[in-house]
């Protein structure tokens, strides 16, 4: 887990340093939509996850059970 955070800080710095040969506009455009869309995607994923956990998961155990207690009434009315 410690190597890919190394890996990823390393990885930043040499592009933080392209970035800047690159010069301060060019660079910095660039830099600022790295950040922002990686800001959207985090956000779109967030909203993802709080969703799925927002939704009740369908419980097939009561599902049945409510089905047979509604054959059981039946079958006694008729």
């Amino acid at each position: 887990m410690k190597m890919y955070l190394i890996i990823s800080i390393v990885l930043a710095t040499i592009l933080g340093y392209l970035l800047l040969m690159m010069g301060p506009l060019v660079g910095g455009v660039l830099a600022f939509g790295i950040v922002v869309g990686c800001l959207i995607r985090g956000l779109y994923l967030l909203n993802k996850i709080s969703k799925k956990l927002e939704t009740p998961k369908s419980d097939k155990v009561k599902a049945a059970y409510e089905d047979y207690l509604k054959e059981k009434e039946n079958f006694n009315q008729g």
